[in-house]
């Protein structure tokens, strides 16, 4: 959900019961946008939250809950205190337990027209005076429940609401002569409005599910012992004991112990990986064989999973393009519906003399075909099963549009390090020119050492397994892409690629050749300059995914073509291109590298993968950013999408995904309008009634649903 702007008023929070479309939470956000004092209003239909700011000076916020129950649903105060005060005590979810059955309204509604009707059929068979006028108390508690809504939300500026349509075609059958008709009518409209509600109901459970992830209660270390707390109630700096086979109740940092854990519910990573001391862990996790104590580095509601679920929830509540066009055309559609309703049941009578009560009859019917219920709810259905499938395979979309822009890309750029490869290169030469190896090291490692550039990490790795002691390092500044230079011991020491020192730090041929022989085989080499002089080379080696052959493959499979861009030299850029069987373009600057994006885009849809960092300019003007990381923070915040996973085969995943989700669209569409242009012919021609009519688009919600869900069970591999 979008964060609330600053401003004046009160941020006020609100569970919303009953919603089961898109359209429900458009009636909401309407009205209370017309209230004095409301701005910012937000609705998310999925997840039944209302966001607004309230000047109650203006409107006192008991107006804003009146309102909400005027237009028929149910409104619950969700306020952040009282959520975290809660959570606090009791260690449980923050959603409210949803209405039962015997309180839920929608049910209530449908029983009492039930129980209306059947007790009028009964009057009607022991009373046949009374057969004709049988259904009418149930056609009339129809008409005042429809009607009161109608009446609400006309006011409250919805004056062409499925509840009017109701309105309308119940007061015309009544008056026509068939309020048995009516009463069916009614009676159908509410058991299709429960059917949606259980349909969304198992849409919301998709984003449950990705909360239960982290344990309720975890063990708190307190001395030598450890006792049990609610989960909600831990503190960064605080221990927790980890026992094996046991969920990891948020994020921290292994302080003492050794074992595997399964990130597979967080990840999609399905083999175990090894943890040990000073090695992070994530929540929802789940303990091998040892035990472990971790410190918290972070608060529950800010861990992994809690940060996976706010993302989830605020993807679903963006709209897509496909969404908002549709929204803007169903906006068209039912007052369109209804000229031609009025037109067909005057316009034959009028104009060629036909019977009056049949085509009243049939643009009462046709006023029902006008509900655009279906059509609305067919793309954002399949986008936020979409969104939740992928959020459970460790794969995370931020939003319909991004999720629509995946699965027509026909080209994706990868960085090279970290994204093709593991991003954990080893120093596998060390060459000393006019210095021993310990000297060429540690000057390299102490300059490295305020740097977080995986060439840095193994530098500072390789200086530390050979027990060189770092000296410290003044005057330390980075160059993007090209080198790091410090100041150690007195001297000024620089690290950085061989073209960038080719104009000031001559080398003798035979040292050329030794940087041209290890570029060869596939090597990042670094200069070690001292004082400008040459002092030593490093060469490291940073090898391909175990699964970035395959990625590459099942792209290439569906249609689309890889490149990969890196900063790297040309040399060890080919090899390592030559050995995925992908175009390598080397020696590109985070500015080349946005070049390279704007020129790919010419020829369609491109994505970009890539660290979110150093790539971020990339990243963003691609059609499509999308960040690696196991479930850091560049991998939560940054692009359009992230793999937490780490696979460069999830991205061809993301793309299956998106066009499934594409083609799901285009079915629930085809049912929504289909099903109402054959009810439309079939009433024209006499062939149908009223209640069919209001089956073309309650039975059509119900179809487009459960057709949506499909998409909870996709298959990835």
């Amino acid at each position: 959900m979008e964060t609330i702007a600053a401003s004046a008023g009160t941020a006020l929070r609100y569970w919303v019961d009953g919603m089961d479309c898109p359209s429900c939470a458009g009636k909401i956000e309407t009205a209370l946008n017309r209230l004095d004092g409301a701005c910012a209003v937000r609705v998310n239909h999925q997840t039944g939250l209302l966001l607004l700011r309230l000047d109650e000076t203006a409107t006192p916020r008991e107006r804003v809950e009146a309102q909400v129950r005027a237009l028929g649903f149910a409104i619950q105060s969700a306020e952040i205190v009282a959520i975290e005060a809660a959570a606090l005590e009791s260690g449980e979810d923050r959603r409210p337990n949803r209405a039962g059955w015997r309180s839920n309204p929608q049910i209530r509604r449908m029983a009492a027209i039930g129980a209306l009707l059947l007790a009028g059929l009964a009057a009607g068979a022991m009373l046949p005076a009374w057969r004709g006028c049988a259904a009418l108390p149930a056609a009339l508690f129809g008409l005042w429940v429809f009607g009161r809504q109608a009446i609400a939300l006309a006011r409250a500026g919805s004056p062409f609401s499925i509840e009017m349509l109701m309105s309308i075609a119940t007061l015309g059958a009544i008056l026509i002569g068939a309020p048995s008709e009516a009463a069916v009518v009614g009676l159908l409209f509410t058991l299709g409005q429960r059917l949606e509600g259980i349909a969304a109901g198992r849409a919301r459970a998709g984003i449950r599910a990705l909360a239960d992830l982290a344990p309720r209660t975890a063990l708190l270390v307190e001395g030598d012992a450890a006792r049990e707390v609610p989960a909600a109630s831990l503190r960064i700096g605080q221990t927790v004991l980890v026992r094996p086979g046991a969920r990891v109740p948020t994020d921290g940092i292994v302080i003492e112990g050794t074992s595997y854990l399964d990130e597979s519910p967080i990840t999609g990573e399905a083999v175990p990986v090894p943890r040990q001391e000073n090695e992070a862990v994530i929540a929802g996790s789940i303990n091998g064989s040892g035990a472990l104590r971790v410190r918290v580095s972070r608060a529950a509601a800010d861990n992994t999973v809690a940060r996976i679920v706010h993302m989830v929830e605020e993807a679903q509540a963006s709209r897509a393009p496909t969404a908002r066009f549709i929204e803007r055309f169903s906006a068209a559609y039912t007052p369109v519906v209804m000229v031609l309703a009025a037109l067909a049941s005057v316009g034959p009578p009028l104009l060629f003399g036909a019977a009056w009560g049949v085509w009243i009859y049939r643009g009462l019917a046709l006023l029902l075909i006008g509900c655009p219920c279906a059509l609305v709810l067919s793309t954002p259905a399949a986008i936020t099963s979409g969104i939740a499938a992928a959020a459970r395979r460790g794969l995370l979309v931020k939003g319909g549009a991004a999720l629509e822009r995946i699965g027509r890309v026909r080209m994706v750029a990868f960085d090279k390090t970290g994204t093709l490869t593991s991003g954990q290169p080893e120093v596998t030469d060390v060459v000393p020119l006019s210095a021993n190896q310990r000297v060429v090291l540690g000057l390299a490692a102490a300059a490295e050492q305020g740097s977080n550039h995986p060439l840095a990490r193994a530098i500072l790795a390789r200086a530390a397994a050979d027990g060189i002691p770092l000296r410290p390092a003044t005057q330390v500044r980075g160059i993007p892409g090209r080198a790091m230079i410090a100041r150690v011991a007195g001297r000024a020491v620089a690290i950085g690629s061989p073209r960038h020192f080719a104009d000031g730090v001559a080398l003798a041929t035979e040292h050329a050749d030794t940087v041209a022989r290890l570029e060869d085989a596939g090597k990042t080499v670094v200069l070690v300059v001292a004082e400008d002089h040459a002092i030593g080379i490093i060469a490291v080696r940073d090898a391909p995914r175990v699964d970035a052959l395959s990625g590459l493959a099942a792209l290439r499979a569906l249609g689309v073509r890889a490149v990969m861009l890196t900063g790297d030299n040309r040399r060890a850029a080919a090899a390592v291109g030559a050995a995925l069987g992908v175009d390598a373009r080397s020696e590109l600057l985070p500015a080349d590298k946005l070049r390279a994006i704007i020129a790919l885009e010419a020829a369609g849809p491109v994505a970009m993968v890539g660290d979110g960092i150093n790539d971020a300019p990339a990243l963003a003007a691609a059609s499509v950013g999308i960040a690696m990381g196991g479930g850091a923070d560049v991998a939560l915040e940054t692009a359009d999408a992230a793999v937490l996973g780490s696979h460069v085969g999830d991205v061809a995943r993301l793309v299956r995904l998106s066009r499934a989700t594409l083609r799901n669209i285009r079915q629930n569409v085809v049912v929504a309008i289909g099903l109402k242009a054959v009810f439309l012919a079939t009433t024209l021609a006499g062939l149908t009634g009223l209640w069919p009519a209001i089956l073309s688009d309650t039975g059509a919600t119900v179809l487009v649903t459960l057709n949506a869900l499909r998409l909870l069970r996709h298959r990835f591999d």
